[in-house]
């Protein structure tokens, strides 16, 4: 295995027997008692509030996060930080006021939520653009990025085999179902927190023994080193640039290109709390975990993830940082200064036995990811248009062949999509080539989810129109709004900026793609709200909710404390 020495090898193997191992432990226990769909697809009544919050963490940081938000953490800093720590508040809002209605509503899936609400045409609509996203964006995006990290880790020339390996792993995982993605998620998580900790543990050492000369690093003398080294790194907030169009050989050409990624307080008034809240509250991928326990379960285990949100930004923000730092000295010599290579950059200090480590955390990261990405998948295409659409008296025996089915198919796709990276994921930089891309139907969803939740009055025609109108928006916005309105609005500042690809130098002007969301999203609520007032004043396919639903209990109320506390720290400390 390349770069590995043998301690490295025998210490993934580990990793990987104890993960298969208990993984078909868990499935051969599973079937020594009735199981059906539900139980497949939503692991019911099984998971505990820790292996939820466990696989919530786990499904959410891959690839993306530690290759693609460490890239950004050695492009932009701190700031990129705001995705996982809003995060924590959105999980407190979804955990206090989104689950109770999908439990009381017996809802399992997102598309059936839509059906519930609204009509059957708004469901359809969305199970395929939440399949399309979930395979074409998703899927493909956290296979190349973290096949490529393993790779550059192992001196290269082995993607596409890391690729297969990587779904093989995912594979044996994703068709046990959710109750065995679940609990092996909760090692799979374990290994990822020990791993990355140990790897920003090392680099720190590093970067104290590379920048001040220490004979034995220190980690703490090394976080000292980089605030002062790279004190623009630390700043949450970053400020508007005063010009608007700046050329590569202008200082300012950068401060627009991290602006453009980041808008500064604006975003907290704009996308940034769309791209949570639909992420956590509004996503099968995310929502499925918990749909299938009762009220405090999922509450505790929502919230326990949001808890540990608020660290996640160590293990993947502060090696970008250390790379950053490490690069402007002239000590990472066989590095480009391409963003999304600087985690792997890192890695490659690691002392022999750590290498094995950080590289059993990455896969287990891109792995539990997979898994639970293609288990959403598979839920989506047989509860929501197999068995409705395809074969409606499908047996239980019939619908779990059909998931399964399904993973293997969306396997495939992902990897024909990745194989010579089709959708040019390595050169958008992959944080945020997701956000980006999963942006443009964010606003919609989440306005129709919200409005669906908590506005009785919102009609299906409401929905869709708002679905197809928060798309429509967030394209017109991203590709057609400068060229009609120009540069400079009441509504957006648009910034034009050079950037150097594989030697050839691109023009690009663009709205900061959070701006863009804000405004869809808020366009979209208004139309939705204007359409609904032609309708009844209480729809008839509407949610009753109970004011006693939202009511949380004394340990609940401490964990959202705290949580709370910690998150307003750490603004004031670094705002």
């Amino acid at each position: 295995m390349g770069n590995l020495a043998t301690i490295d090898i025998i210490i993934f193997l580990v990793y990987f027997v104890v993960v298969a191992g208990y993984g078909i432990w868990i499935y051969r226990k599973k079937k020594s008692a009735a199981t059906g769909s539900k139980d497949y697809f939503l692991a019911e009544g099984s998971l505990t509030w820790w292996a939820i919050g466990a696989s919530l963490i786990a499904s959410n940081i891959s690839a993306e996060q530690f290759i693609g938000m460490s890239g950004e953490g050695f492009f932009v800093g701190v700031a990129v930080a705001a995705y996982e720590w809003i995060a924590a508040i959105a999980l407190i809002i979804i955990a206090v006021w989104f689950i109770p209605i999908y439990l009381k509503n017996k809802i399992y899936t997102m598309p059936q939520f839509l059906e519930t609400r609204y009509n059957k045409s708004v469901s359809l609509i969305m199970a395929v653009f939440w399949l399309f996203l979930y395979v074409i964006v998703n899927l493909t995006s956290i296979l190349y990025l973290g096949a490529l990290a393993i790779d550059t880790l192992l001196g290269g020339d082995n993607l596409h085999i890391i690729m297969i390996g990587l779904l093989l792993m995912a594979l044996l995982i994703g068709l046990g179902g959710m109750k065995v993605i679940g609990y092996t998620d909760v090692i799979q998580v374990a290994v990822l927190i020990i791993g990355g900790f140990a790897t920003v543990y090392m680099a720190l050492q590093i970067v104290d023994q590379r920048i001040n000369g220490a004979a034995v690093g220190n980690a703490f003398a090394g976080f000292q080193t980089l605030m002062n080294e790279a004190p623009q790194h630390f700043k949450l907030m970053l400020e508007k640039p005063v010009k608007t169009t700046t050329t590569l050989a202008m200082p300012e050409n950068l401060d627009v290109q991290k602006y453009v990624v980041l808008p500064g307080l604006a975003m907290y008034f704009a996308g940034q709390w769309i791209v949570n809240l639909n992420y956590w509250g509004c996503n099968q991928y995310i929502t499925q975990r918990a749909l299938g326990a009762d009220l405090k379960t999922a509450r505790t285990g929502i919230l326990f993830a949001g808890f540990l949100k608020l660290f996640m930004p160590i293990i993947v923000m502060l090696p970008g940082i250390a790379a950053y730092v490490l690069y402007q000295k002239g000590h990472l010599p066989g590095f480009n200064g391409v963003k999304d290579g600087a985690y792997s950059a890192i890695l490659g200090f690691l002392p022999t036995g750590l290498k094995g480590l950080a590289v059993a955390a990455l896969t287990a990261a891109i792995v539990a990811s997979l898994a639970g990405k293609v288990n959403s998948i598979s839920t989506i295409f047989t509860l929501d248009i197999y068995k409705k659409y395809l074969k409606a008296d499908a047996t239980e025996i019939q619908m779990v062949r059909t998931g399964r089915w399904a993973i293997i198919i969306a396997m495939f796709v992902a990897l024909a999509f990745t194989w010579t990276d089709v959708l040019g994921i390595g050169g958008e930089g992959g944080f945020t080539f997701i956000q980006k891309y999963t942006g443009f139907i964010s606003p919609g969803v989440f306005a129709m989810f919200l409005l669906g939740m908590f506005w009785k009055r919102t009609t299906g025609t409401a929905a869709l129109v708002g679905v197809i109108l928060g798309f429509v928006l967030a394209i017109f916005f991203n590709s057609f709004a400068v060229d009609i309105f120009g540069k400079e609005t009441w509504l957006y500042t648009a910034f034009t900026y050079e950037k150097l690809e594989k030697g050839v130098v691109h023009t690009i002007t663009e709205i900061p793609f959070l701006i863009n969301m804000g405004w869809s999203f808020f366009i979209t609520i208004v139309v939705m709200i204007l359409i609904s007032l032609t309708g009844p004043k209480v729809n008839p396919k509407a949610f009753a909710i109970d004011s006693t639903m939202f009511k949380v209990d004394n340990r609940t109320l401490v964990l959202i404390v705290v949580t709370l506390l910690l998150l307003t720290a750490l603004y004031v400390r670094f705002w």
